[in-house]
């Protein structure tokens, strides 16, 4: 990917935020392994696959942390 697709971290709320860190974590898989047709013959193996599901919600978990502590916790000054 050559354009810029993360100019930033900030987002308006914490369902833009859980929205993003979900991109980050696709992104991270394709990025690690391009070939979508790999990606798909490899997702019968794990969509089933209560560890592996566990460990997406993980990711996913440690990237909106990620978010949410760079949107200062979506916690605004009065």
């Amino acid at each position: 990917m050559s354009e810029t697709w993360l100019p930033t971290l900030l987002t308006e709320t914490p369902e833009d935020g859980f929205q993003l860190a979900i991109k980050l974590s696709r992104l991270g898989v394709k990025f690690t392994q391009p070939s979508a047709e790999v990606r798909e013959a490899l997702r019968p193996s794990y969509a089933e696959n209560a560890d592996s599901l566990i460990a997406t919600s993980h990711v996913i978990a440690v990237h909106f942390q990620t978010v949410a502590s760079a949107n200062g916790y979506w916690r605004h000054d009065a």
